[in-house]
C-alpha cells in the first residue's frame, strides 16, 4: 500500500514557519496555517509558504482548507505576524500609547475605533478605503501624522507594567479595563452574537447577488 507524506501545518499566529521547518525532515510538506478565534465563526485561515514548502503542499493546504469552508489566503512570503497580526499588533501598539502618553482613556480609544473606521472594516479593508478616499489625500495626511505615530521597538512601557501588576485583562477582573465576571461573560457573548450575525449578513447578500437583480411586472 502506497503511503501518502503527511502535511505538517502549524496553527501559531506569530512564528515564522522556518522555526519550526528547519529541524523537520522532509521540509517541502511544512506550512503554516493560521485560524483565528472562535475558528467556527471567523473564516479567515493564513496560508504561509516557507521558503521550503512545495506548491504543491500549498495548494494541497489551499483546497482542504476551502472545502472544510474557509477563506485561505496565501502569504509567499514567511514573516513574523504574517499579515492580520501584524495589522492588528500595529493598531493596538498605537492604541496603547495614546493611553500611556495622556492622550485619553481606554474607553476613548475604544468608543473611536468602534464608532468610526471600526463600521467600515467589514465591508472595505484598509487599501479599499484608501482608493475610496484618493491616494493624494492619503499621502498628504501620511506627511502630517506618520512622522508622530508610535515607533517603540519592543512592547511599551504602559503594556510590560500591567503584566507585572498581574492585570492580566478579563481573566483577572482588570487590564486596561474592570472587568467583572458578568461584563466579560456579556462582552463574549456580544462578540458571538455579532459575529453570528455578520456571517449571516453576508452570506444572504452573496445569496442576493447570485439571484440578480428582480425585475417587477
Amino acid at each position: 500500500m502506497a503511503i501518502t507524506p503527511a502535511i505538517i501545518a502549524s496553527n501559531t499566529s506569530s512564528m515564522p514557519v522556518a522555526t519550526y521547518a528547519e529541524t523537520a525532515h522532509g521540509r517541502e510538506r511544512v506550512i503554516g496555517a493560521h485560524w483565528w478565534n472562535p475558528p467556527y465563526l471567523i473564516p479567515l485561515v493564513e496560508v504561509v509558504q516557507g521558503a521550503e514548502t512545495s506548491d504543491a503542499t500549498v495548494q494541497t493546504t489551499m483546497d482542504l482548507l476551502t472545502r472544510a469552508g474557509k477563506l485561505p489566503v496565501l502569504l509567499r512570503k514567511d514573516v513574523p505576524g504574517f499579515v492580520a497580526n501584524r495589522l492588528q499588533h500595529a493598531l493596538w501598539r498605537e492604541a496603547m500609547a495614546l493611553v500611556q502618553d495622556g492622550i485619553c482613556d481606554a474607553e476613548t480609544v475604544d468608543l473611536c475605533i468602534k464608532n468610526s473606521f471600526g463600521l467600515r472594516l467589514s465591508v472595505m479593508g484598509p487599501l479599499e478605503t484608501a482608493d475610496l478616499g484618493g491616494l493624494d489625500m492619503i499621502l498628504a495626511i501620511h506627511e502630517q501624522i506618520l512622522p508622530f505615530i508610535d515607533r517603540t521597538p519592543g512592547p511599551l512601557q504602559i503594556l510590560k507594567d500591567k503584566v507585572s501588576a498581574g492585570d492580566l485583562g478579563m481573566k483577572t477582573g482588570r487590564g486596561f479595563r474592570e472587568w467583572t465576571p458578568d461584563e466579560a461573560a456579556a462582552t463574549r457573548q456580544r462578540l458571538t452574537d455579532h459575529l453570528i450575525a455578520a456571517l449571516a449578513a453576508r452570506a444572504a447578500a452573496r445569496g442576493a447577488a447570485q439571484d440578480g437583480p428582480m425585475s417587477v411586472h
